[in-house]
């Protein structure tokens, strides 16, 4: 999809001019005034994705208007900035507001030199953010399933097709080495079909292409931050979303993120289930039980849980029809809560419907 096709649905649709304008005036700096404000885009950027308390950078010494044979120069009492308080340090997301907020005051000062400087950082640091920062992935074409609001799953387009010798599991290298010699990491062809494959801890069927759980949770983290470095860029300069390299790693990402996150959820309630059985059989559920079910939500793009009590605390034996008629119940109360919307409402109820199927058919 265009960026043009994807612009003709925005009210907003100017972005796209502020986009190449704001661009421009970058573009027509020297090649030492671009570098030195891509160096302080960098710190920024790093110092957001880390959450940090203030924000400091430098202005550069000139600034070319476009279309001009002569720079202008910015004082040097002005060119030093910093965001948020020595005495009260701020959040990260304070910091980021601040910052934001800093740059609108530059671009509206009326030194015409702070104000070329103040827009064309704010090009820089959402720039660098998507472009240097961000790693590119691999050219993906994901389908939404029936009620799903995000396309996250990886349609098969014929480039990575099954073998009768391997597994899906099974890590293949692809093209041997890269063009400077260094051996290509292999990649199950589960994960090969995403955006980024070195992130993808979970086939479709839920099991693991990691050895331990805990490098799932870290490549979910790694995705989270991923998206998150792509709001930020976005906050800073939304024009940025006529960006092509913008609407691809968002697309790529966002669909790889939800895939695995509720593929990580569906992991940790067969853990569950499995946990309940051998509890079950052991007698050691008597005293009453509470569930934390996990679930992705797509809305804030991480996962959360959602309690369940399917034995009051007490001395009730405990039946599997318990866990039955608590999980209907609970179900019933989710497809009509319209905090959460429609596509992580259907999750979680795949969810719950896992926890049914498996203690309908239970015996101890």
């Amino acid at each position: 999809m265009s960026v043009s096709t994807v612009l003709s649905g925005i009210p907003v649709s100017h972005l796209h001019h502020d986009y190449a304008q704001q661009r421009g005036l970058f573009e027509a700096q020297p090649l030492v005034t671009r570098l030195y404000l891509e160096q302080q885009a960098r710190q920024i950027d790093e110092a957001l994705l880390e959450h940090a308390p203030r924000i400091p950078f430098d202005l550069p010494d000139r600034i070319q208007p476009p279309g001009r044979d002569e720079a202008l120069t910015i004082a040097s009492g002005y060119r030093h900035q910093v965001t948020g308080g020595w005495l009260r340090p701020s959040s990260g997301e304070a910091a980021r507001k601040a910052f934001i907020h800093l740059l609108a005051e530059l671009e509206h000062n009326a030194d015409p030199a702070l104000s070329l400087a103040g827009t064309a950082l704010r090009y820089a640091a959402a720039s660098v953010m998507i472009h240097q920062l961000l790693p590119d992935g691999r050219a993906v074409t994901y389908m939404a399933a029936t009620g799903d609001e995000i396309p996250c799953l990886p349609v098969n387009d014929g480039r990575i097709a099954r073998s009768a010798l391997t597994a899906d599991t099974d890590a293949i290298v692809e093209g041997g080495a890269d063009r400077d010699g260094r051996v290509q990491v292999p990649f199950a062809p589960a994960a090969r079909r995403f955006f980024l494959p070195q992130w993808v801890a979970l086939d479709e069927d839920g099991r693991l292409l990691v050895n331990q759980v805990t490098e799932a949770e870290g490549h979910l983290a790694s995705m989270q931050r991923y998206v998150e470095g792509l709001h930020h860029a976005l906050a800073i300069a939304p024009y940025m979303v006529a960006d092509q390299a913008y609407q691809r790693k968002r697309a790529g990402m966002l669909g790889q993120l939800v895939n695995q996150g509720r593929a990580l959820a569906r992991f940790y309630t067969r853990d569950i289930i499995e946990t309940i059985e051998q509890r079950a059989r052991e007698g050691n559920l008597n005293r009453g039980l509470d569930l934390s079910m996990p679930y992705f939500d797509d809305q804030q793009l991480k996962l959360r849980t959602y309690a369940v009590t399917i034995v009051p605390a007490g001395r009730i034996v405990f039946l599997p029809a318990f866990v039955v008629r608590a999980v209907r119940l609970e179900a019933g109360k989710v497809a009509q809560d319209t905090r959460m919307n429609a596509s992580t409402r259907k999750h979680l109820l795949a969810q719950f419907a896992m926890l049914e199927e498996t203690f309908l058919h239970f015996s101890l």
